[in-house]
């Protein structure tokens, strides 16, 4: 019991943090501790991985958008050539 009210309160700290960046760490948190839980009783110590993993990803597919966008799928630079 005591583990689920510090998560909590981890948790709530993070979503009421100003400024706080949070992409894919509290989806990967919840899915961590989840799996944590079930494989041993290890739930904060999966929240934390799950959080780090969410945001390593989050911040992947961030970037690849961010690429996708910039990339105007034309073959020529801008002087024309090739």
């Amino acid at each position: 019991m005591k583990t689920i009210a510090i998560v909590a309160a981890l948790g709530f700290a993070v979503i009421g943090a100003p400024g706080a960046h949070a992409a894919g760490c509290l989806s990967g948190a919840a899915v961590g501790g989840v799996a944590g839980h079930v494989a041993g009783h290890h739930g904060l110590l999966g929240a934390a991985a799950g959080c780090a993993v969410g945001h390593h990803m989050a911040n992947k597919h961030e970037r690849e958008d961010q690429a996708r966008y910039n990339n105007t799928g034309s073959q020529y630079d801008n002087a024309g050539r090739q």
